[in-house]
């Protein structure tokens, strides 16, 4: 895993993403040298195209899911994908090529077998990351316990995304450790922790225990194995460096005190209050056609009002109303009684049905943006009553509004639609997680995954 401002990525992914780019670049050369002799004079303009070219087509196809490991669960779903990657990189392929300066030396005989290499990178691209093979760089874990929490560490790392990450074995952290992990995998070893992690040749050791005092876990030969160049992590460093999640269930409050993250200077506001109000402009304005479509449907099929507005929590848990198309029947509570919504909820209409699976129904939330109630990117806001219920019944609940909470969102993108006090835990890990690290990269980040969302309806109640 590579940490890129403050967010964990793939390394395998990065890897992919740079040999597929200097595929395209050097296909690009090739392509004009052979065919079109270009001297020396027009190459100095075709070698920063190509490499314009190049990285856009893969910013492209990132945003698209292409490059997420183990995306594919079945055929029909991978096909699909390359399918929607192609069916847009091709006609962006043209726009960049009436844009770069090649118009005055490039055939269409060039375009198109640029846009067949392109075609065929995707395709390929596609196939092999659903296929989710080793990492290259694969890196040797050792796991001190063998209780749950060392379970669900081999469990995380059954991930596609974490394939570049293999446990060796289990190292016993007491003679009163619960057993839960195969016993063939537990490391017996007669020497001290050191010469177990140099024999079995691990890279990291993972502290899988939550009592962490001297004597129920080897502290010092826990530093001796730092200093030799061993990385030490404990639980919640783990789980954020390979889920993206601060994990509730082991975390503790002078982590969060004393952990790096969690920045709110005053730096950070300006950027992001900037990023918001010129990114929602422009949305708004692309997205006026879509709009005015969704508000004729609303009024056809269920009348008046296009747009319902409701009481949310913000920022610092203060009160305001959001706006969103109307997706539900007028008398969708009839009785003043807050529900969760569910999935094929029978109050959701027809329209309303389809403009959810599509995100449609939260674009007038880009209004509460410009108003400055949101941001583009945060977590979800919630109702009061639900929010008076799961600061009760989760522990550090509070924290996500520390932050504006967001049109789109970390949580949004990596987990389905909530519906539970469980998934509220669980989508709650993931708003830590971005309250923690939040940057305009990973703004950007989370921009890009929508657009991966929105197109494969992925989540969507």
């Amino acid at each position: 895993m590579l940490k890129l401002f403050n967010h964990y990525v793939p390394s395998n992914t990065v890897l992919q993403l740079l040999f597929d780019a200097l595929l395209l670049f050097v296909a690009v050369i090739v392509v004009f040298v052979v065919q079109d002799k270009v001297n020396g004079e027009l190459m100095f303009s075709v070698v920063p195209s190509a490499l314009v070219f190049a990285v856009a087509m893969m910013i492209l196809n990132g945003a698209l899911g292409l490059y997420r490991v183990g995306f594919g669960g079945e055929w029909r779903e991978t096909l699909m994908r390359v399918a929607i990657s192609i069916a847009l990189s091709v006609p962006v392929a043209y726009g960049v090529f009436r844009v770069l300066p090649w118009g005055v030396f490039a055939h269409e005989a060039m375009e198109l077998n640029v846009i067949i290499l392109l075609g065929l990178v995707v395709a390929a691209r596609g196939l092999a990351v659903r296929r989710a093979g080793a990492g290259v760089l694969v890196k040797r874990i050792m796991v001190i316990g063998t209780g749950a929490d060392a379970v669900a560490v081999e469990h995380a790392l059954t991930h596609p995304g974490s394939s570049s990450l293999q446990v060796v074995g289990f190292y016993p952290a007491g003679s009163n450790d619960d057993v839960r992990v195969d016993p063939k995998r537990i490391v017996h070893f007669e020497g001290n922790l050191l010469a177990a992690a140099n024999e079995l040749r691990v890279n990291e050791i993972i502290v899988a225990v939550k009592e962490r005092r001297g004597g129920v876990i080897p502290l010092r030969e826990l530093l001796d194995c730092k200093m030799a160049g061993i990385k030490v992590l404990d639980l919640s460093s783990f789980f954020e460096r390979v889920r993206g999640q601060v994990r509730i269930d082991s975390l503790r409050a002078s982590w969060l005190i004393y952990g790096e993250g969690f920045r709110q200077g005053w730096a950070r506001t300006m950027v992001k209050r900037v990023f918001d109000i010129v990114a929602s402009l422009v949305l708004l304005v692309l997205a006026a056609p879509v709009m005015v479509l969704a508000a004729l449907a609303i009024v056809i099929e269920d009348g008046a009002p296009v747009f319902y507005r409701q009481e949310r929590v913000g920022l610092g848990g203060r009160l305001f109303k959001v706006t969103k198309f109307r997706s539900m029947r007028r008398d969708a509570e009839r009785d003043g009684k807050p529900r969760w919504a569910a999935a094929n909820d029978d109050r959701v209409t027809r329209i309303g049905r389809f403009i959810r699976k599509v995100r449609i129904d939260e674009l007038p939330q880009l209004f509460n943006v410009l108003k400055g109630d949101m941001s583009l990117v945060g977590p979800r806001p919630e109702r009061p009553f639900f929010v008076d219920q799961l600061t009760k019944d989760i522990p550090f609940y509070a924290v996500r509004h520390c932050v504006k909470p967001g049109v789109t969102g970390w949580a949004q993108v990596r987990y389905q639609y909530g519906s539970s006090v469980d998934d509220a835990i669980n989508k709650l890990q993931y708003d830590l997680y971005y309250v923690k690290n939040h940057t305009l990269f990973l703004d950007t980040v989370v921009l890009f995954e929508t657009v991966r969302v929105v197109l494969t309806g992925d989540g969507a109640h």
